[in-house]
């Protein structure tokens, strides 16, 4: 394929309510789009096609050290020229390749893989989840419960989700606020209730003592409780707790799963395609994973529809075990820019049209978009 227009937006998007984590609290979602516009070879000749791309970079350096901005600039400086030099040999497959040379910037890096991804499949027809693999056509949904101001409100928040039909509870933990947390919940709901706590990397080993005290909760994880570049202290702590250790910003790549695994830091990984440099690298993770008896969920980072049919796609592969964050469009957004996704029996629908299955709407990306720039080709 050969591409023949790009085009950058920034679009800010309310959230319903405030979600708070360990690192902050957000109001809005503030993302970066990618459009290519490109010309792809198939078996019939040369099909004009478009795809989308979102970065799922925040708007501040706290998650990660990629940030709206940044993931801007240096897809407008570095990475897109590199896939303009390719000219008319660029493939999904080789865009890794391609933009290796820069170093670091994965949320970007998966954007333009993501746009491209989606041209070349619109173009022939092929769905996100056909050519990634998947065996499902809907995938359990679960959600993210952020940190609230006091227990009656997390489990008023908490009950009113059950009642929507989620199928898993993820709450999210930091010291000060977690045993108890969980203990009112589990209280109030039952045992029967999927649950699992998300600390951001909150704790040290110094609070294992702390963390094994979520062992009586029959959790079905306790996700990133420590920093991310100490694979060391994950494999310590997973000696010292029963309740399963799940690796989120530690695994950057299928190179770092693989060496988790092998420490022994974690039973369960939390796959974000963004976070490892794109859709094809998350795939390669979900297969490493099954080969070693490893189970994987999708997170998610409040993506507006078209990330979200991209998570449902990549969640339909077999060795998702676990249900993952894909939720309903209406946890996050009144209004999402694409075709909203619902809760139905606890499911969200994988989409099955060519690409992501899903465009934005152009009335209602307008309205929520604060910048954009055509950017040159040729």
């Amino acid at each position: 394929m050969r591409i023949t227009g790009a085009q950058l937006r920034i679009v800010e998007m309310p959230l319903r309510s405030p979600f708070t984590t360990s690192f902050g609290t957000e109001d809005d979602k503030i993302a970066l789009l990618i459009r290519i516009d490109a010309v792809v070879d198939t078996p019939a000749g040369p099909v004009e096609s478009t795809g989308w791309g979102e970065c799922v970079a925040m708007d501040a350096p706290v998650y990660s050290a990629e940030y709206v901005a940044g993931a801007v600039e240096v897809t407008r400086r570095f990475l897109l020229p590199k896939l303009l030099a390719a000219g008319s040999s660029l493939t999904a497959q080789r865009v890794s390749g391609l933009l290796e040379p820069v170093v670091g910037h994965p949320m970007a890096k998966a954007a333009l893989e993501m746009a491209v991804l989606d041209a070349e499949l619109r173009a022939r027809g092929i769905s996100f989840a056909e050519h990634l693999g998947a065996e499902h056509d809907r995938v359990p949904s679960g959600v993210s419960v952020g940190i609230q101001d006091s227990i009656p409100q997390l489990l008023e928040v908490v009950g009113d989700y059950l009642d929507q039909g989620y199928v898993r509870i993820k709450l999210k933990i930091r010291p000060g606020w977690d045993v108890d947390a969980v203990a009112a919940v589990r209280e109030r709901f039952g045992d029967d209730i999927p649950l699992q706590v998300d600390a951001n990397a909150a704790y040290t080993l110094a609070d294992a003592a702390q963390l094994r005290r979520l062992d009586a909760f029959g959790l079905l994880l306790i996700e990133q409780p420590m920093p991310e570049d100490d694979l060391r202290q994950h494999a310590q702590l997973a000696r010292l707790v029963s309740t399963p250790i799940c690796l989120d910003e530690s695994v950057v790549s299928a190179r770092a799963a693989a060496d988790a695994i092998s420490m022994g830091a974690c039973r369960v990984i939390n796959i974000k395609p963004g976070r490892v440099g794109g859709y094809l690298e998350a795939r390669r993770i979900h297969d490493l994973a099954r080969a070693h008896g490893i189970a994987v969920w999708c997170g998610g980072m409040l993506e507006t529809g078209l990330g979200r049919a991209a998570n449902a796609a990549l969640a339909a592969l077999p060795g998702f075990s676990l249900p993952g964050d894909i939720s309903a469009s209406d946890r996050f957004y009144a209004q999402d820019i694409t075709t909203p996704f619902v809760i139905e029996d606890g499911h969200v629908a994988v989409p099955s049209g060519p690409g992501l299955g899903v465009t934005p709407n152009p009335e209602i990306l307008e309205s929520v978009t604060t910048w954009k720039d055509d950017l040159p080709v040729t």
